[in-house]
């Protein structure tokens, strides 16, 4: 995932968008997600569930015309200016239909998001724990900075 910003999560932004690594990624702003704004029921644990809502929440806020699609005009204008520069090859890479615009499931390829959250709950009883949510941010900011360290 090279230079690629998912947008809407647009994951996680899911595009971080669809879920998964939202809570790493942070929001369109580059602010990260806690906690707490995940747990959206508030019982001290974050679901797969939890998750994929965050995503689709932030799909919905980027589809401004909401016609359940994400066009270019829309990626742009959700995306950070750095991922302004990526949003027409990621639409290119992404448009499986070559319909010009993106859905909910050409954004998210089958299993990311459970592999993302999987990893993040480390003791797989199928909710991310405080513990587990700061470990996996923790080791995101080691992954992200060590490739930062090797440019």
């Amino acid at each position: 995932m090279k230079n690629t910003v998912f947008i809407g999560l647009i994951a996680a932004t899911a595009i971080a968008l669809a879920g998964g690594t939202a809570f790493a990624r942070g929001d369109r702003h580059g602010a990260p997600i806690d906690f707490e704004t995940l747990d959206t029921n508030g019982d001290g644990q974050i679901t797969l569930e939890e998750m994929q809502a965050r995503g689709a929440a932030r799909i919905a806020s980027a589809d401004t015309d909401s016609d359940g699609f994400l066009s270019l005009e829309e990626l742009e204008a959700a995306a950070s200016e750095r991922a302004k520069t990526s949003a027409s090859q990621m639409l290119e890479r992404l448009d499986a239909n070559a319909d010009g615009k993106l859905s909910a499931e050409e954004l998210e390829k089958p299993g990311r998001a459970d592999r993302r959250f999987n990893r993040a709950d480390a003791d797989g009883d199928g909710a991310i724990t405080r513990a587990e949510f700061d470990a996996a941010v923790a080791k995101m900011r080691e992954h992200r900075d060590g490739r930062k360290g090797s440019k």
